[in-house]
């Protein structure tokens, strides 16, 4: 059985999120999101949250091998825990590619039997970044082409409760 894991911190899940999950759930027998902590992302939903937010929208994607699991702990440690042979990183522009391949080398240098495979964006998806929404969300902005509508409830309602917005 072939297991992947797709890593990070879906703070919040954007459609460009969505669509690698969708897309990487075809390529392993059995896809493992690995919702994770960085502090220095300045998250705007805690841990159980997006665990939450990532769960239900997977729920609508029509894909049944995909599990939600939160970690705190080295990616390929975490890796090696589910069994993984596969690291699936979504990639964006040039300046994805640079920071993914020096991961991706580093990655290797640690457990050389877990490959990391590299899916492009969708080309409409490109330039959506969760940090980016988020921003564009505290301006005011409408992040409705970025998000799914109950995302987009998710935020706004969190925008609210922070007094902003």
């Amino acid at each position: 059985m072939r297991i992947g894991v797709y890593p990070g911190t879906f703070d919040p899940l954007t459609l460009g999120h969505a669509d690698i999950i969708r897309r990487g759930a075809k390529l392993v027998d059995r896809l493992i999101i690995g919702v994770t902590t960085n502090p220095s992302k300045n998250p705007m939903f805690t841990p159980e949250e997006r665990m939450a937010m990532v769960r239900r929208e997977v729920a609508t994607l029509g894909v049944d091998n995909v599990e939600v699991v939160g970690f705190h702990a080295l990616l390929m440690k975490f890796a090696e825990q589910q069994g993984a042979s596969v690291i699936l990183r979504g990639l964006r522009a040039v300046a994805d590619f640079e920071y993914e391949y020096q991961m991706a080398g580093m990655n290797q240098q640690l457990n050389s039997r877990i490959e990391t495979v590299f899916l492009m964006a969708d080309v409409s998806l490109q330039p959506i970044a969760s940090k980016l929404v988020k921003e564009i969300a505290l301006f005011g902005g409408d992040i409705t082409r970025f998000v799914s509508p109950a995302v987009r409830v998710d935020v706004m309602e969190r925008i609210a409760s922070m007094g902003q917005g």
